[in-house]
């Protein structure tokens, strides 16, 4: 069984996400929680919301005992750009690409 949680439209570049995506692919959940709790990256806060509504999805909607739990699979895409101008000298102006991300954890039973 799997329980699976997805997250989008992540106001981060999928680059940046994808290096603390990277830390938990393949951990228990425990340990995973623990690698987002100490991690140094902003993202590491929503990417631990993510892994505890994915550990909730599989202890109410599937049944699934939480102590056998790892990540299966994490994976991050690009989402929407947001395209924002910034003024440069001399009347011209420059483009400003705002990426976001959809992440994806599922969580598998050992």
């Amino acid at each position: 069984m799997e329980a699976k949680a997805v997250l989008r439209y992540l106001k981060t570049s999928p680059q940046k996400t994808r290096l603390v995506v990277d830390l938990i692919r393949g951990k228990k959940v425990d340990e995973a929680i623990t690698i987002l709790n100490f991690s140094e990256k902003a993202v590491g806060r929503e990417l631990l919301k993510l892994v505890k509504s994915a550990v909730a999805n599989a202890e109410n909607t599937k049944s699934l005992d939480v102590d056998k739990l790892f990540v299966k699979t994490a994976f991050v895409d690009g989402g929407p750009v947001l395209k924002r101008t910034h003024s440069k000298a001399m009347g011209r102006g420059a483009l400003i690409r705002r990426r976001t991300s959809h992440v994806t954890v599922v969580l598998g039973e050992r």
